[in-house]
């Protein structure tokens, strides 16, 4: 049996910090016993047998998680799978019909509304904006909902989840369900500001952008 791993990264791009804490733990293939595998169930194996990671990126500003963009594309590159929704941001022709492909293997997805058009101000004092608004963010919601639990992608980037969520657009409840079931090889990664606690016990790492 391998010993626990405590890695610390310090990474330091341009004017920003970023701290990556996270641990993990692994076992000798060979020891099915501590590993708890049966040789006899290997056939009615799933296509893989254990969830990616949660990985939160945490920022006091928005508009800080271009890294991550970055990554996307490279792994997309690489041959990898990839989901990236940006819930608040939007632009001319986005939402799901209108999902942009990068090298071949990048779908990346925007709000058809976007919150980023408008100051809170106009959307709290016109109601027919708010509800497109909120609409269009549900919809997102409910088409990542569905590709968590597909096992169709290998990575899957939900960007600024946590405003919408302290926004009230997207129920907290729902996203730690989601997440609880989910069915990916790969790792889920979820940005904002302002993180709920109980989605922090959750993580596998927190990367927190200073």
């Amino acid at each position: 049996m391998q010993c626990n791993l405590i890695l610390i990264i310090l990474y330091i791009e341009k004017e920003s910090k970023i701290m990556v804490i996270s641990s993990t733990s692994s076992h000798s293939k060979s020891n099915l016993d501590v590993a708890k595998i049966s040789t006899n169930n290997l056939i009615n194996s799933k296509r893989f047998t254990q969830n990616g990671q949660i990985q939160i990126y945490q920022s006091s500003y928005r508009g800080s998680y271009s890294s991550i963009i970055r990554d996307s594309l490279r792994n997309a590159a690489l041959g990898k799978k990839v989901l990236l929704v940006q819930f608040m941001k939007g632009g001319v022709k986005q939402g799901l019909s209108n999902a942009v492909k990068l090298c071949g293997n990048l779908n990346w997805v925007r709000s058809s509304h976007s919150f980023d058009q408008y100051n809170a101000n106009e959307i709290e004092n016109n109601k027919n904006l708010k509800k497109s608004i909120h609409e269009s963010i549900h919809e997102l919601w409910n088409f990542c909902k569905k590709e968590l639990i597909s096992g169709e992608n290998d990575q899957i980037i939900l960007d600024e989840i946590f405003l919408a969520i302290e926004m009230k657009i997207i129920d907290k409840d729902d996203l730690i369900s989601t997440l609880e079931n989910r069915f990916i090889s790969g790792d889920v990664i979820l940005t904002g500001t302002s993180i709920p606690k109980e989605l922090l016990l959750m993580a596998n790492q927190i990367t927190e952008l200073r």
